[in-house]
């Protein structure tokens, strides 16, 4: 039996578990065929596309790389430019004769290293570049990003997806298509299609983690029947690499008020009184949820003198992470550290980034290939966030504290905690912090920077709102909200759309099923084991984030334990906020070595 890997802010738990099945190739261009030669076959493998063309390849000498450009992976695109593929292999892998005419006819070399790698066993790395779930196109040229990974004897695909504008599930279908596409072309390309792994940041992240979840379900058919994706073979992916993925939306804004809600100052009474009864319908999900922690205790929230609900294993849970990320930075940290420097933010261009803090701090640095132009490194800005992913936040979202100078020593910056109150509780001997609440913890380091409504907002103004809607147009879409504002100047508004279907007759429900990674993970769904879920998880989060409720992380990897797949390697990360966090190092590096190692451990 498989070990599984568990790290929540520094503590590693082990526990059993085994996973993954499904997916199927063709080494024909034909029609139709019912050969296949993969583990993860899921019938007769049907498409009229034809299979990568091995006499068009281009070449980039400084890199060492063959690639094309503009594949299509859809037989019926509703894009013909955005519904494409690229696809870039280390040098290594081919014996390419030079057509005289800028490309090459290339075969396979299957007797050369690349890393820990060859062209039959190399893993393909898929980005999701999709903030706010907007839009991806795939690249249309040689892109130095590609390197990062090629380098390493991986494979690097670049899908364009359809954005939130199309509304939901359609992101994740042309994911899917692409996944399928690339697995009918196992054996006529490198890379091994059995071993994929998807990354991404925010919506990109929570993408990822949705494709993860949700392998081969049967709720994606229609939408890939109607683009033309290849059938017959698996749309499941081995692992995911996601960094502060804004997930498990049908409780979203119900999380948000449990967790951030009581460092909210100035709500009128309508929208306090709303914003505490989302509160405690959150409570009443986790408590009909049934998550257990590693030692199999099931998780509750019980009422409490203070606060909504903030009492309970599941709030000391959350508690507990808050204090290890805490203690996992001052066990990483060299003093003098200088706080100024920590990343918070996703630059313009869609690039998560940040900046090493000096003296060995924690921080978030971009993984090649989640960037809009160039190396993916953009300067930040004060409006970078709503620029990149058009998502609107409170006018207030700064925190009570300022962190910004530099602290000699572990009990400077404790001291520096606690300047308006002693929150948190040091001990020097054991370089260990404890806080008193997480309401402390909200309302010094994590407010809210979105209003009341965090993802389906009272104004439809959230891209959660267009994900949500019909032919591009905005809508509310969360029942459980909808049902906590009758009464409410807000009741018309939500009840009208809540009946909308999409052009293929789904209902909300349906569609937010599909965006839901937990949907498919725990028995509480209707869709537990309906799907292949990816054995390999890896998830980060900046604590400080106000974008989402820390619960989000939280659960995405306890309902992953739980479920029973191979690794979940879960850290929230001290100091950072909505970026791609790391307790140390950079985040490529450490994306690239984690395949590394798991892979290895086959």
């Amino acid at each position: 039996m498989s070990k599984q890997k568990w790290l929540i802010a520094g503590v590693t738990l082990l526990a059993s578990g085994a996973l993954l099945t499904a997916c199927t190739n063709s080494n024909s261009s034909e029609t139709t065929t019912s050969s296949s030669t993969s583990s993860l076959s899921t019938g007769e493998v049907t498409t009229t596309l034809d299979q990568i063309d091995n006499t068009k390849w281009l070449y980039n000498a400084e890199d060492n790389v063959y690639y094309q450009i503009g594949i299509s992976y859809a037989a019926n695109p509703t894009d013909t430019e955005q519904q494409t593929l690229s696809i870039f292999v280390p040098g290594d892998y081919m014996t390419a004769t030079d057509n005289d005419d800028g490309t090459y006819t290339a075969k396979l070399n299957t007797e050369k290293t690349v890393g820990h790698y060859t062209a039959q066993t190399a893993p393909i790395v898929i980005p999701f570049n999709t903030p706010g779930y907007s839009a991806m196109s795939a690249l249309t040229d040689y892109s130095s990003q590609a390197a990062d990974y090629t380098k390493e004897g991986m494979i690097y695909v670049s899908a364009g997806l359809r954005g939130r504008d199309s509304g939901a599930p359609l992101g994740v279908t042309d994911a899917k298509a692409a996944i399928r596409y690339l697995r009918y072309n196992q054996g006529n390309i490198a890379g091994d299609t059995d071993t994929i792994f998807a990354f991404g940041t925010s919506g990109g992240g929570a993408q990822a983690s949705i494709l993860g979840a949700s392998g081969d379900s049967s709720l994606y058919d229609a939408y890939l029947e109607e683009i033309g994706a290849v059938t017959g073979v698996s749309d499941a992916i081995s692992g995911v690499m996601a960094w502060v993925p804004i997930t498990n939306l049908d409780t979203a804004n119900l999380a948000y008020e449990w967790n951030l809600g009581s460092a909210r100052t100035d709500l009128d009474d309508e929208t306090q009184a709303i914003s505490d009864d989302l509160a405690a319908a959150y409570a009443e999900y986790i408590n009909e949820l049934g998550l257990k922690d590693s030692d199999g205790n099931t998780l509750t929230l019980d009422a409490s003198d203070e606060g909504i609900y903030q009492a309970g294993s599941y709030y000391d849970f959350i508690k507990e992470t808050i204090e290890n990320s805490l203690n996992t930075f001052l066990e990483s940290t060299t003093f003098p550290y200088d706080a100024s420097s920590s990343s918070s933010a996703i630059p313009s261009g869609g690039a998560p980034s940040g900046e090493a803090p000096s003296g060995g701090a924690p921080s978030g640095e971009a993984p090649s290939g989640e960037g809009a132009s160039g190396d993916g490194q953009t300067e930040r800005s004060e409006n970078s966030l709503e620029a990149t992913d058009g998502i609107s936040r409170a006018t207030s979202s700064s925190s009570a504290l300022d962190l910004s100078g530099t602290y000699e020593s572990a009990e400077d910056y404790i001291a520096a905690l606690n300047t308006d109150s002693e929150w948190v509780s040091y001990d020097s001997k054991t370089n260990t912090a404890t806080i008193t609440s997480v309401a402390d913890f909200v309302k010094y380091l994590k407010n809210p920077s979105k209003d009341v409504g965090a993802f389906d907002d009272f104004n439809e103004e959230q891209g959660e709102n267009q994900l949500f809607g019909v032919d591009g147009s905005s809508t509310h879409w969360d029942s459980r909200m909808a049902e906590i504002l009758k009464g409410t100047s807000y009741e018309s508004a939500y009840e009208e759309d809540m009946s909308l279907t999409d052009s293929l007759g789904n209902d909300l429900t349906t569609r937010i099923n599909m965006y839901t990674p937990l949907y498919y993970l725990s028995d509480y769904y209707d869709g537990v084991g309906t799907s292949t879920v990816a054995k390999y998880w890896r998830i980060r989060s900046g604590i400080n984030q106000g974008d989402t409720a820390l619960s989000t992380e939280a659960n995405l990897a306890l309902a992953l334990e739980n479920y029973g797949v191979e690794t979940v390697d879960f850290a929230t990360v001290w100091g950072q906020g909505h970026t791609n966090a790391e307790v140390s190092g950079d985040a490529t590096e450490n994306f690239v070595s984690w395949i590394n190692e798991i892979l290895s451990e086959q």
